[in-house]
Formats: C-alpha cells, structure tokens, sequence
C-alpha cells in the first residue's frame, strides 16, 4: 500500500521535478531536480467523499488502525525545510476534520511564509525558534506550543545551530470544508543551506 501511494504520488510530479533533496554526491543528485512541495502545488484530498449507507461507514471506521508510525513515511522537501503528514483525510480514513504533520528545520533556517484561514498548534519537540505572526515575533523553544491564529501570515525560524523538530496539529479539512478556502504562500523556503549546515539530513527515526 505504501508503494502505491508513493508512485501515485510521483505520477503527479513532472519528470524534471521530486518531492525529495538529494544532497549533493548522493546517487540522483546529477538530474538538477527541482524540489517541489506537492502538498502545496497539485491535487490532493482536503476532505474525503462520505458515500455509502450509514452502516457501512461506521463498520468501515471501526476496522481503521489508531496507530499511524511516522516512521512509515518518507521526508519530504528539503534542503531547508522537511515534512511528513502522518494524519490527514488523504492518508488516514479514521480522520476527517484534522490534519497532522512533522516539520523539521535545518540549524540556522526558515519554512515558508503563509496564511491560511484555520488556526494552528504548534508544539516544539526539539530545539529553539521564532515565529513571525502579521509582523510580531514571538520566541520559544522545545516543551513550548504556541497557537498560529486564524487568518495570519505567519512564518517559523529555526534560531539554533541545530536542528528544530515541530509537530502541528490542525482542523484543516473542516475549514475547508465550511468553505473557509483561502491560503496562500507568500515566500517559499531557500533552495540553499546557510554555512555549517551543508551537511543536514532530516532525523531518520522520526
């Protein structure tokens, strides 16, 4: 099942783009891919068609799995930012109206600038940060949650010389659903890794 969803996944990417850094002498490096988030940029599942008898859909959600292993799910994007969505309407039939997903920083880095509609939370696992809300910034670090309110721009920064680790936790699709649609990336993160940090490579048990 998860080789489907990964060639499906590759199917929708064009053939001089991938959704995975490949760090320079690394085998592939030599194609010149252009890393691509798409999450951000194709067709994906906000929320999930509910079709069938009432009988039958919740027979369906009580045979789902409650434990879903990040470990299962390959990083995504990079050099900058890496992403995993463990739990979606896409990937997980158990949930509907949340969305959760890892970020990982490279020491001295920033994601990308944004907004969207829905409110987030933020928890840091590990390391030290900012994030920039409509121009204020606010400081934590790891043991912190910080909430991302609704209809900000919004942006987070990695202030450490080692890597941050953030889980976030959403309702997403039920915004979405409710037709609360706009979102948009204002400054996608750097294609180039900032000096000392050449190196970094997303934790590979997470």
């Amino acid at each position: 099942m998860k080789d489907q969803s990964d060639r499906a996944a590759a199917d929708e990417i064009g053939a001089s783009e991938t959704e995975f850094y490949v760090r320079p002498g690394e085998p592939g490096h030599n194609q010149n891919k252009e890393v691509v988030w798409a999450r951000w940029q194709k067709k994906r599942t906000f929320v999930r068609a509910l079709e069938g008898t009432y009988g039958e859909l919740v027979k369906e959600l009580f045979t789902q799995p409650r434990v879903y292993r990040s470990n299962d799910l390959k990083w995504k994007g990079g050099p900058q930012l890496y992403s995993k969505t463990p739990i979606n309407p896409g990937h997980a039939r158990v949930a509907q109206a949340i969305e959760c997903h890892l970020n990982v920083l490279a020491p001295n880095t920033g994601g990308q600038k944004h907004g969207h509609m829905n409110s987030a939370v933020l928890y840091i696992i590990k390391g030290k940060g900012h994030d920039v809300h409509d121009g204020k910034k606010m400081e934590y670090e790891a043991g912190d949650a910080m909430i991302v309110e609704n209809a900000c721009v919004h942006q987070h920064f990695n202030d450490s010389n080692d890597e941050m680790i953030i889980l976030t936790m959403k309702a997403k699709p039920l915004f979405l659903f409710m037709h609360m649609l706009f979102q948009k990336n204002v400054k996608l993160p750097s294609s180039e890794l900032p000096p000392g940090a050449a190196d970094y490579l997303p934790p590979a048990r997470l």
